[in-house]
């Protein structure tokens, strides 16, 4: 993370921010999926080898969760972020299996301000993850809002 804030100005189309890399443990596995989606595979490293998954294997959530955390780490906490107003595309295309490293990044396909809320400017992301040979595991797109810079804001007359 660099010590500027990213205000919406800062999100162009095509720019990217990287991900990662995380390494996922069977123990943060069946953690999460104990608490959230206590199915064998994802809890009992027998059953995930036994699954059509091949191994003690993240539930989808998991991977979405780790897709946040990463996406805060990248550029989130050092921007003027006001939330999500949901997700068009949740992908998980490959199972992630205990021990995989995962990386990728956020790209961001379009922004505009929102007439609806002066000072405010909508963002859309698509965020790919791979494992660590390469294969994509999570495909996900959505839009986030983020504060427009006080110098956009006074220019435009958006604001309070």
């Amino acid at each position: 993370m660099s010590d500027q804030i990213l205000a919406y100005e800062d999100f162009h189309p095509g720019r990217r921010f990287a991900l990662g890399p995380v390494t996922v443990s069977a123990a943060e596995i069946i953690e999460f999926a104990s608490e959230f989606d206590p199915q064998p595979m994802h809890t009992d490293e027998a059953a995930g080898r036994a699954s059509i998954l091949g191994g003690l294997a993240a539930s989808g959530w998991h991977t979405s969760a780790m897709l946040m955390r990463m996406m805060i780490d990248s550029y989130l906490l050092n921007s003027l972020s006001e939330g999500a107003p949901g997700i068009d595309i949740m992908e998980w295309r490959r199972p992630v299996i205990a021990g995989d490293t995962l990386s990728g990044h956020s790209t961001v396909l379009e922004a505009r301000a929102l007439r609806s809320r002066p000072g405010i400017g909508i963002v859309k992301f698509r965020h790919e993850l791979e494992n660590q040979r390469g294969e994509t595991v999570c495909v996900s797109e959505n839009p986030i809002m983020f504060r427009m810079s006080t110098a956009t804001v006074a220019q435009t007359g958006a604001g309070a």
